[in-house]
């Protein structure tokens, strides 16, 4: 009687513990559907981080026995010392664009640069940092056109690259006033490229027929399944070759000092031959430059964040993470052109 009491109880345990669980799944669920399509603002004065890891390096090679008298400084006094206090100091504004082929961070960037239009005063710069290896037109047209519009506003843009802008990369970063690249940055690959795999001749072989209607001479011009045709192929050429001028035209209007047709011809460069081919100002990493903007004006780093969904947190975003795969090994095979190891 006992024993069978014991079994009950713990049935009614083990009953009690998977409801709980399921009722903290769904409400885990529920509130990452509220969640989703929230952003967060994360802001950082990278200036008082800076001095604060100083003093803790210092307070390390001190003596053992004078470690414990260490003065330590709070943030208001780091800011009295600073001067960051003083309003009338002028800021510098760091944003960071981490490209695909996507752009897909585009969005982002355009909400942080209307964040930024309506918050930084006259004298006041922005550093963006880029790091991309360009992709598809459309997007980085958008890129571009949203880092052109803090010229518009009147502020002060700077571009760093330490690894890559090149393609669309370049695109953006054609529209700062400043372009300051590490010596083994990649810069440039102002050109076009399209590839369409084509399997129609297998297809034809297995008699498989494709039956591709369009409304519209030039709708499709070249097609992975069907039979491709001269006129179809030159019309592709044609439209690259279109975007291209449109490419040169771009750089050339904001880097009126470069040969065009000289560096337009899809190659890249690295540091300190982009900067003889005038495609970039300076030679030096983001870090040291921003080194030296910290000893004279206040800086701070903003960046937008989207809050994850209850999938995303836990990883079942499948989709997503077949999309980002796919994307990457695109990347890859780009990047394998002008890629050394």
């Amino acid at each position: 009687m006992e024993e069978w009491l014991g079994e009950l109880v713990t049935f009614f345990v083990q009953l009690l513990l998977v409801a709980l669980v399921v009722m903290g799944a769904i409400a885990l669920g529920s509130r990452g559907q509220r969640s989703e399509g929230r952003e967060q603002l994360q802001i950082v004065d990278l200036g008082q981080r800076q001095r604060r890891l100083r003093a803790r390096l210092v307070q390390a090679m001190s003596p053992k026995r004078r470690r414990g008298l260490w003065p330590f400084k709070t943030s208001s006094d780091e800011t009295k010392e600073a001067g960051q206090g003083d309003d009338s100091r002028s800021t510098a504004w760091v944003l960071d664009f981490h490209g695909n082929l996507k752009a897909s961070g585009v969005d982002r960037l355009a909400r942080e640069v209307s964040l930024l239009i309506d918050t930084a005063r006259e004298g006041d710069d922005v550093i963006v940092r880029i790091e991309s290896p360009g992709g598809v037109v459309h997007a980085y047209g958008q890129a571009a056109a949203e880092l052109d519009r803090l010229n518009a506003a009147g502020l002060n843009t700077t571009v760093c690259v330490d690894k890559v802008a090149a393609s669309g990369g370049y695109l953006m970063a054609c529209n700062a006033k400043r372009i300051i690249v590490a010596p083994f940055a990649v810069i440039g690959s102002i050109g076009v490229v399209a590839q369409v795999p084509n399997v129609h001749r297998l297809l034809k072989r297995h008699d498989i027929d494709v039956e591709l209607f369009t409304a519209g001479r030039y709708k499709r011009t070249v097609t992975v399944l069907g039979e491709n045709t001269d006129e179809g192929r030159d019309k592709l050429q044609q439209d690259l070759e279109n975007i291209h001028e449109r490419f040169k035209s771009y750089v050339a209007e904001r880097r009126t000092h470069v040969d065009i047709e000289a560096v337009s011809t899809g190659e890249v460069w690295y540091g300190e031959e982009a900067v003889a081919k005038g495609l970039a100002d300076e030679v030096a990493t983001s870090e040291a430059y921003l080194a030296q903007v910290m000893s004279e004006r206040r800086v701070f780093s903003v960046k937008l964040s989207s809050v994850p969904t209850l999938a995303q947190r836990l990883g079942f975003s499948s989709s997503a993470v077949v999309d980002k795969a796919l994307d990457r090994v695109e990347e890859r095979l780009d990047a394998s052109r002008w890629e050394h190891r």
